[in-house]
């Protein structure tokens, strides 16, 4: 069952949404060759904890972190610890925030260093497929116009879309109904009415989009061990239209400071 929410609910997720994204701009600011990613995850606890807030993912299902750290193959769900971050690296992030009873969730893929025009083109498809998806969150279309402009972009320009993971609803919980697939078709799946919250989150593979989950039952990367993308976003429908919760703009703009690890995806 879909639980639309009301205007004092959708400010509440936005306050958490908007916590998640200063946070990921806190950790953006540490992203360096010989970090490691453990370092990552403890400046981001400490980070919402002093803005007076819960780590959404710490202790979730058991999930021993407060960020799902993912480098390369790992599509999401990357657990922090040793590995330290590479030049030519690309590393997804995701955070969620649990602030006055509501959740906030949103992902980033960074570049550490260097990388090739094949690894941008990745990465500024997967960026743009979430705006895209955005852009048909409005009330009157259906999740199937989400899930197909995802998927068009993406494999219109040579990538996979991963079909076993999906984007979901937020609210209370970290992840409530409706799942939000990266693909299918258009004017299948639930209706789009105004108080619908969501979290897209478009997942991108170089080669194929089948994945496996590692011995530690959290990890799950390509199959064929081939790059990944992922970006998030938490939206609410209002006024016929998504109002994006989370932003990127503080991330970016961290970015900015960090010439090493900044990708033009604009």
């Amino acid at each position: 069952m879909i639980h639309y929410k009301s205007k004092e609910e959708i400010e509440l997720i936005r306050n958490s949404s908007l916590l998640v994204s200063k946070t990921l701009a806190e950790v953006a600011g540490h992203i360096k060759p010989g970090i490691k990613t453990i370092e990552l995850d403890k400046i981001a606890e400490t980070f919402i904890r002093d803005n007076n807030a819960t780590p959404g993912f710490k202790g979730y299902q058991g999930f021993p972190g407060t960020l799902c750290i993912s480098p390369n193959e790992v599509v999401v769900h990357g657990i922090p610890g040793n590995r330290e971050l590479a030049d030519g690296d690309i590393v997804s992030i995701d955070c969620g925030v649990l602030k006055d009873g509501y959740y906030g969730d949103s992902a980033y893929t960074f570049v550490v260093g260097d990388i090739d025009q094949r690894k941008k083109k990745l990465l500024k498809t997967t960026y743009w497929s979430l705006f895209e998806g955005i852009n048909n969150a409005v009330a009157g279309n259906t999740i199937g116009d989400i899930s197909y402009a995802i998927q068009k972009i993406n494999e219109e320009a040579g990538f996979a879309v991963v079909k076993d993971l999906v984007g979901h609803g937020i609210g209370k919980n970290l992840h409530e109904s409706p799942e939000v697939p990266n693909f299918g078709k258009r004017g299948k799946g639930p209706e789009i009415h105004n108080g619908l919250v969501i979290a897209i989150e478009p997942m991108v593979n170089l080669g194929t989009g089948k994945i496996v989950h590692e011995k530690d039952k959290w990890t799950i990367r390509t199959a064929d061990r081939k790059l990944s993308a992922h970006y998030e976003h938490t939206i609410a429908v209002s006024n016929g239209k998504a109002d994006v919760l989370s932003t990127f703009d503080y991330i970016e703009k961290s970015l900015e400071k960090n010439i090493n690890n900044l990708i033009i995806i604009k």
